[in-house]
């Protein structure tokens, strides 16, 4: 019993660490999108399936964290595919569809709300910058009602007070501090058990 616990008391730093790893690998896929010049543009378009992308020169708040996972060998536009294949009705009806279509479902702010609910973490909107950890991810609303998504990166305010932003809101991906500068409807994590 003594070298069960003392065995499993041992592994717990390793936990930490392949946790605390992929938040920041996360985190530096994200910071490394602002270094891509990517013009605002939502269109809809017939994508490949699965890893089907937009133009490497298009994209929306979304593809950040599309493109950022991607590079994590992670293929959220295959997995909200196939969970809303799986359970439709669990996802918002807000287009007027009738059933999943892999070309825009996972570019939808609300369907990644959704997904990141299903499988990954909720952790409530909160004030406190401290509950904000590299990784996570932050939905708002401008004006109250355009949906907008972005990373939590490593990387501080120039006051040290607040985790910055990798997001983009038609300009491109961008690094910025604006963790409260619009109006949070979730904040979530997603780390997606890989076999």
């Amino acid at each position: 019993m003594n070298r069960l616990l003392i065995g499993a008391i041992a592994l717990l730093p390793l936990c930490s660490v392949a946790q605390s790893t992929f938040e920041n690998r996360l985190s530096e896929a994200a910071i490394e999108r602002t270094s891509h010049f990517v013009l605002y543009d939502g269109r809809y378009e017939r994508l490949n399936y699965p890893m089907g992308d937009v133009s490497a020169n298009r994209g929306v708040c979304t593809d950040v964290v599309i493109r950022a996972y991607r590079q994590l060998d992670i293929d959220l536009q295959q997995l909200v595919h196939e969970d809303m294949t799986d359970d439709f009705d669990a996802y918002p009806a807000d287009w007027g569809l009738t059933r999943p279509d892999a070309n825009i479902d996972h570019r939808r702010v609300p369907n990644l709300e959704r997904f990141f609910v299903r499988h990954g973490q909720s952790l409530g909107v909160s004030d406190q910058a401290d509950r904000f950890l590299p990784g996570d991810l932050v939905t708002w609303r401008i004006n109250g009602r355009l949906p907008h998504i972005g990373i939590v990166v490593t990387e501080r305010s120039r006051d040290g007070l607040r985790p910055m932003i990798v997001h983009n809101i038609a300009l491109g991906p961008r690094m910025e501090d604006v963790l409260f500068d619009y109006p949070m409807t979730g904040h979530y994590r997603y780390q997606p058990q890989i076999p």
